[in-house]
């Protein structure tokens, strides 16, 4: 299958069908990362990775990495963690700092250039992109950040400074996401740390479907906490 050339004034994309799955999902190449463009990509079922000093590369895996808000795992250790109340959690606080921490680990499937890091913080102002931090005192330990679009959450990477804390942020988040009647995180990647967690893949064909009916759906009215900070389902 071939890969797609994107001109920079067509925000457009081809059909994320036609992505190269034999080749990590490649389907495009180029463009620019105004958010007009990743959203269209997002509610496609498309996302950009590359590193830094490339065109910019889009992708759309076969199969696809996925969360069931129903399928997390929460360990024993992660539920003792909870309830111990160590740490604070709270949402769209430290976007930033996140996403700069993400930048500095790099996750397998994660390279978070400086273009990107401009790019995200920009969706984030637009209300598009989202964080979860974690706190020690008022020291930043551990996130994550991602996309929301209608009732679907993209997410993007993670960071930990302190054990667990990126679980920690993990299970917050998808707590929250199961009340506003979410039903999955597109995880992107296999990645042996998220099957741990209880993520699967899905065959592309069903994620993109499940992708424009959860787009097509209303937001929360905000993006925040509504739950106690201590407890676990």
């Amino acid at each position: 299958m071939p890969v797609y050339r994107l001109h920079h004034a067509d925000l457009s994309f081809p059909p994320a069908c036609k992505a190269e799955a034999g080749h990590n999902g490649l389907l495009a190449v180029g463009g620019d990362l105004r958010p007009e463009r990743l959203l269209n990509a997002y509610r496609r079922g498309i996302f950009p990775w590359y590193s830094e000093g490339m065109a910019i590369h889009w992708y759309s895996p076969d199969p696809r990495m996925v969360l069931r808000l129903g399928d997390l795992r929460v360990s024993r250790s992660l539920r003792k963690l909870i309830r111990g109340q160590r740490y604070r959690i709270t949402m769209n606080q430290a976007f930033a700092e996140v996403i700069g921490n993400c930048a500095g680990i790099r996750w397998p499937g994660t390279w978070i250039t400086d273009d990107m890091y401009v790019a995200y913080c920009r969706l984030h102002a637009l209300g598009h992109a989202h964080s979860v931090e974690v706190w020690e005192d008022d020291s930043l330990v551990g996130g994550l950040y991602g996309v929301g679009i209608g009732r679907m959450f993209f997410g993007e990477s993670m960071f930990s400074l302190a054990s667990n804390a990126s679980k920690l942020a993990l299970e917050k988040l998808v707590r929250q996401l199961r009340e506003w009647e979410f039903e999955l995180i597109d995880c992107q990647e296999v990645t042996d740390h998220m099957i741990s967690l209880g993520a699967r893949e899905m065959l592309r064909a069903e994620f993109l479907c499940r992708v424009e009916r959860l787009a097509r759906q209303t937001p929360p009215s905000r993006w925040e906490f509504s739950l106690a900070e201590s407890g676990t389902e």
